[in-house]
């Protein structure tokens, strides 16, 4: 049984990180932890879109986030997935940023979210730009630069389910 552990699985937007992280909390009985600006805010009564378009102007609300994420992952036996996840729990046992193109990103937020491909396309890209521009400026961190990842995964060749057996794996040949 593994014990204290924590792994942080980071990615751009419909790289995946949601689906594989809770499968790899499932395969590994941890904890998921998963608190998005999607989940903050429903918390306040507001869109999504409504909150992004707060957090341009107003960097309280990524730092809340990502203070609320920090420490619910102190706590230990946790898998961390968002964005900045490999930044933040600078001390998990394992690190994994997961990566697909622009297109293959934007195919599956169009079925996710019931949009055109073309339209998921524009706004995933302009997204990537806004928040790139974002975490360099709230934290310094440049989320194209994935020297902090112990393990990078392109899900466009690996199916979810595979890509959380491959980080299962890691994991477990940590602890051998």
């Amino acid at each position: 049984m593994l014990s204290n552990i924590r792994i942080a699985i980071s990615g751009k937007s419909g790289c995946g990180n949601s689906t594989v992280s809770r499968l790899v909390a499932d395969k590994l009985g941890l904890k998921l932890i998963n608190y998005t600006f999607r989940n903050m805010a429903e918390d306040l009564g507001i869109s999504f879109e409504e909150l992004r378009k707060r957090a341009e102007n107003d960097d309280s609300y990524d730092r809340k986030l990502d203070l609320k994420q920090a420490e619910l992952a102190e706590e230990g036996n946790c898998v961390l997935g968002s964005r900045l996840a490999i930044w933040i729990l600078d001390d998990a046992d394992l690190k994994v940023y997961l990566t697909a193109s622009d297109k293959v990103r934007a195919e599956r937020v169009a079925s996710r979210e019931g949009k055109t491909v073309e339209a998921a396309l524009k706004e995933t890209v302009e997204r990537d730009r806004l928040d790139h521009g974002r975490y360099l400026r709230i934290y310094g961190i440049d989320n194209d630069d994935l020297s902090k990842a112990d393990l990078v995964i392109d899900t466009e060749k690996h199916n979810a389910e595979t890509v959380a057996s491959i980080i299962k794996d890691a994991v477990e040949s940590l602890h051998r």
